[in-house]
C-alpha cells in the first residue's frame, strides 16, 4: 500500500502547481499520473496567461475581474473570478522568480499581447508555446523538492471512508496490479474532457478521468452543457492554432475575402469573446461563404519577422498539416472543440462536497469561467486554484487525523476489472467511442436544438448499455492499453451524458450554450449552475446553486 499526506491526481500545470505548493509547506506529497508530467495536454497550450501586471495605466485586478464576468455571460461566480484576478499577479511573479522565461518588452518588462474579450492587453507569454515552457519551470521545481511521481498510474476509483476522502485506488502500469494510494487529502487534476467528440484540439489524454471517477463516488458535475469550440482550429486535423494570432493581428476571412467578424462584433472584430467568434463562423460557413466548408486565418500582413518570432509554433503546425506557409497564405480554419467550462464543483478552495478531496484546473468547475472562458485564463486558473486547493488540502490535513484505508473500494475495483477481462464476447470500446463521438459532434455542438439533444442522449444510454458488457481482447496484465482505452470510454460516456442532459434541460442561450429553440439569454430563470448527479442510467439535473455575485449585475454582452 502506498501512503502520503496529500496525493495529487494528474501530472499537468494544475497538478504539478498544487503538489509543489504542497511541497514548499513541508508536506508528504505525490502526484499519481497515467503518463510522464511534462507530456500533460497542458504542453499544448500556446497563447499566454492573464493577469493585469501593472504595466498599463488602463488595467487593473478589477478590470480583468469584469471582463471574466462579461466573458462568463454571468454565470461565473464572481467571488471565484475576483479571487483569482486579485492573485494573478503574484503567480506570475512566483513563475519568473522560479525561471519561467517570459517574451519581454524592450525596457525587460514582461511583454503581454491582446487576448479576446479583454478590455486591455494582460496576456503573458512565451513566444506561443507558453504552456509548454510553464509545464518544464512546474517540472523542474518538483525535482527540486523530490517529490514523488508514480508515473504510468492509472487512477480508477476515488476512496473515500467515515464521510472522508482517503485516497485513490489505481492501475500501476508496469506490473498490472490495482493498488491502494492512502492520503489524508485528495487533489483531482485530471484536465478535459474533448475526446469525446471526434475532432478537438484535445491530447488523447483528455478523456474525463477525473470527472468519471467523482461522479461515480458520489460527487455532482457543475455547468457541463458548458463545452467551449475555440475558433481557430486546423480543418485538416482539429489542431489548435492559438488565438495568440489574433492577438498580434491575424485576421478571419470568408471566401469574398471579407473580415466579417466586424459584422457581429463591431468594436472587437477578430477580437470577441470566444463563443461569439465561433458561432459567427459558423454561421458563415451554414450561409454559404465559406471556403470549402471552413473560413480562413490570414496572417500575411503581419509580416515574415513578426510571424517567427512571435507565432513560431501557428506557422510550423500549419505548414506540416496543411502545406501552407503562413507567411504567404492564409490557413484554412473552423471552430474546434476545445475546452469545458463544467467540472467537479468546487468552492474557490478547491475543495469539494467531500471532506480532504479537491479539484482543480480544467476538471474543476469553481466556477471562474460561467458560459464561456476567456483566452489566457485556462493557464491562470491551474495556476491560481492548484496552489490554492493545496493551501487548503494543508490547512485539512493538519486538522484531521489518520485516514483508514479503503481496503473495501480496492476489493470493489478488482472484483470490477476482473469481470471485465474475463468476457470473452462483446463489444469493443473503441467501436463504442465512436458512436459517442458520432452523436456528440453532430447533435451536441455549436447550435443545439431540442430534437438533436434529445437523440444525442437516446444514443449516449445505448452506449452506456452497450458498456456494461464490454469486451477487453487483451488479457496480459502489464500496459494493458485495452483495459486502460475501455476505461477512458466509459469515463466519456459518463460526462458525455451530463453535457447532453445538462444542454437539454437548459432552455436558454448563454455563452457557449446556444439554443436555436431558445435564442434569448434567460436572467428571470437561469441565472443558476447545473448540478448533475450520478445514476444508473441517466444523470440527474439539479439547479440549487445560485450564481454569487459580488458587484456586477448582468448585463446585454456585446463586443
Amino acid at each position: 500500500m502506498i501512503k502520503h499526506d496529500v496525493v495529487v491526481i494528474g501530472g499537468g500545470l494544475a497538478g504539478m502547481r498544487a503538489a509543489v505548493e504542497a511541497a514548499e509547506r513541508g508536506a508528504d506529497v505525490a502526484i499519481v499520473s497515467k503518463m510522464h508530467p511534462v507530456r500533460s495536454h497542458s504542453g499544448a497550450a500556446q497563447g499566454g496567461i492573464n493577469a493585469a501586471l501593472g504595466n498599463r495605466e488602463d488595467d487593473s485586478p478589477l478590470n480583468h475581474a469584469f471582463d471574466c464576468v462579461k466573458g462568463s455571460d454571468y454565470l461565473g461566480d464572481q467571488d471565484a473570478i475576483e479571487a483569482m484576478c486579485e492573485d494573478a499577479p503574484r503567480q506570475i511573479i512566483w513563475l519568473e522568480h522560479r525561471g519561467c522565461i517570459f517574451s519581454r518588452l524592450p525596457d525587460g518588462r514582461i511583454a503581454q499581447r491582446p487576448f479576446g474579450g479583454a478590455g486591455s492587453p494582460r496576456t503573458c507569454y512565451s513566444a506561443d508555446v507558453t504552456g509548454l515552457v510553464i509545464l518544464h519551470t512546474l517540472w523542474e521545481q518538483l525535482e527540486r523538492f523530490k517529490v514523488k511521481v508514480y508515473e504510468e498510474y492509472f487512477c480508477t476509483a476515488l476512496c473515500v471512508e467515515d464521510g472522508v476522502g482517503s485516497g485513490v485506488v489505481a492501475y500501476n502500469l508496469r506490473n498490472g496490479e490495482l493498488e491502494l494510494v492512502t492520503a489524508k487529502a485528495v487533489i483531482f487534476a485530471t484536465g478535459g474532457l474533448g475526446r469525446m467528440y471526434a475532432k478537438t484540439t484535445n491530447g488523447y489524454a483528455s478523456t474525463a478521468d477525473g470527472l468519471g471517477i467523482a461522479l461515480r463516488a458520489g460527487l455532482p458535475l457543475m455547468d457541463m452543457e458548458f463545452v467551449q469550440f475555440h475558433p481557430t482550429s486546423l480543418k485538416e486535423n482539429g489542431v489548435l492554432l492559438s488565438e495568440a494570432a489574433r492577438g498580434e493581428g491575424a485576421y478571419l476571412l470568408n471566401a469574398d475575402g471579407e473580415r466579417f467578424m466586424f459584422k457581429y462584433a463591431p468594436n472587437k472584430g477578430e477580437l470577441a469573446s470566444r463563443d461569439v467568434v465561433s458561432r459567427a463562423e459558423w454561421t458563415e460557413i451554414l450561409e454559404g461563404r465559406g471556403v470549402e466548408g471552413c473560413v480562413l486565418l490570414d496572417l500575411r500582413h503581419l509580416g515574415r519577422e513578426k510571424i517567427l518570432e512571435r507565432l513560431p509554433q501557428i506557422r510550423e503546425l500549419a505548414l506540416d498539416a496543411t502545406g501552407k506557409d503562413a507567411i504567404n497564405e492564409p490557413i484554412p480554419i473552423l471552430p474546434g472543440m476545445h475546452y469545458a467550462m463544467g467540472g467537479i464543483e468546487t468552492d474557490k478552495n478547491g475543495a469539494t462536497r467531500i471532506p480532504g478531496v479537491y479539484a482543480a484546473g480544467e476538471t474543476a468547475c469553481v466556477s471562474v469561467h460561467g458560459a464561456n472562458r476567456l483566452g489566457g485564463n485556462s493557464l491562470l486558473e491551474t495556476i491560481v486554484f492548484g496552489a490554492r486547493s493545496a493551501r487548503h488540502a494543508i490547512d485539512h490535513i493538519k486538522s484531521n487525523g489518520q485516514v483508514r484505508p479503503s481496503e473495501k473500494t480496492l476489493k470493489s475495483e478488482q472484483d470490477r476489472m476482473s469481470e471485465m477481462l474475463g468476457r470473452s464476447r462483446g463489444e469493443r470500446a473503441p467501436q463504442i467511442r465512436k458512436r459517442m463521438n458520432a452523436t456528440m459532434s453532430k447533435n451536441c455542438f455549436i447550435f443545439r436544438e431540442k430534437t438533436q439533444l434529445q437523440q444525442a442522449i437516446d444514443d449516449l444510454r445505448e452506449t452506456r448499455e452497450a458498456m456494461k458488457s464490454v469486451v477487453v481482447m487483451d488479457k496480459s496484465k502489464t500496459f494493458n492499453t485495452d483495459l486502460v482505452g475501455t476505461l477512458e470510454t466509459q469515463f466519456l460516456i459518463d460526462a458525455a451524458q451530463c453535457v447532453a442532459t445538462g444542454a437539454l434541460s437548459r432552455t436558454e442561450s448563454r455563452g457557449a450554450q446556444a439554443r436555436t429553440d431558445y435564442p434569448e439569454r434567460d436572467d428571470t430563470n437561469w441565472l443558476v449552475h447545473s448540478l448533475a448527479w450520478y445514476t444508473d442510467s441517466a444523470p440527474r439535473m439539479d439547479y440549487s446553486r445560485k450564481v454569487t455575485f459580488t458587484k456586477w449585475q448582468p448585463e446585454v454582452r456585446s463586443y
